[in-house]
């Protein structure tokens, strides 16, 4: 499994508030977000005219960082969460099962595209060179499971394969492939959705592949923003 960000929400060149004062994109956003609503100053100069106040100064809440974590601290703890939507994250994610998709489709805020099993070619003399597929743990560690896997997996590539050859189309015989058979797909998230994605995904009591995908997922957020790990928790 790969997991990539592929893009983030950034401040556009209007928005980049005083010099020497640091902070992420991302935060700016939330702080614009959130004190639009409880402001008399315009949206447009808050990262301006405040920008000093929360992100120059150091939390008072006796709390690690500054200002601006300390207000955001308080919306998460309140759950005005609907400020941190405005923070979107693209991934492209490669090598995971279609059992996985499944379950990743149930988070219905997110943006999905997949690669397709009607319009992209799967068999063996095909540019893909047949399908590929996911081998769960439990599968591979004993040599008796691993061997019968790999066989049905090699049948079912041989009757794919003859089922093409006889004329019948991808989009029918995909019938065939199983959950385990790889995908990749492009998604989009905003932070809150993906808080409460790793909220479920991460517990213990989710599938190994959608957990070790939420861990992977949760540190391509922080490495653009920091500021979002501690609000990465397990229910």
């Amino acid at each position: 499994m790969e997991v990539k960000l592929l893009a983030h929400t950034r401040l556009s060149d209007n928005f980049q508030g005083e010099k020497g004062i640091e902070y992420t994109d991302g935060l700016a956003v939330s702080l614009t977000a959130i004190r639009t609503c409880y402001s008399h100053i315009k949206p447009s100069k808050i990262v301006e005219v405040e920008g000093e106040k929360y992100f120059g100064k150091a939390a008072t809440d006796g709390k690690e960082g500054t200002e601006a974590a300390r207000l955001i601290r308080h919306i998460m703890k309140s759950r005005h969460t609907s400020t941190v939507e405005h923070l979107n994250f693209t991934f492209v994610i490669e090598g995971v099962s279609r059992s996985l998709l499944a379950q990743l489709t149930r988070h219905r805020h997110f943006s999905f595209s997949v690669q397709s099993q009607r319009y992209v070619k799967l068999e063996s003399s095909a540019k893909s060179e047949g399908f590929d597929y996911v081998t769960p743990p439990s599968i591979d560690k004993h040599d008796v499971t691993l061997d019968m896997y790999a066989i049905a997996m090699e049948r079912i590539q041989d009757i794919y394969d003859d089922l093409r050859k006889y004329g019948v189309p991808a989009e029918d015989a995909r019938y065939i492939l199983p959950n385990a058979t790889i995908c990749n797909l492009v998604l989009t998230g905003n932070l809150r959705a993906i808080l409460e994605f790793y909220s479920k995904r991460a517990s213990k009591h989710a599938q190994w592949e959608i957990r070790e995908l939420s861990e992977k997922i949760k540190s391509a957020v922080i490495e653009v923003e920091p500021w979002t790990e501690p609000f990465f928790r397990v229910n």
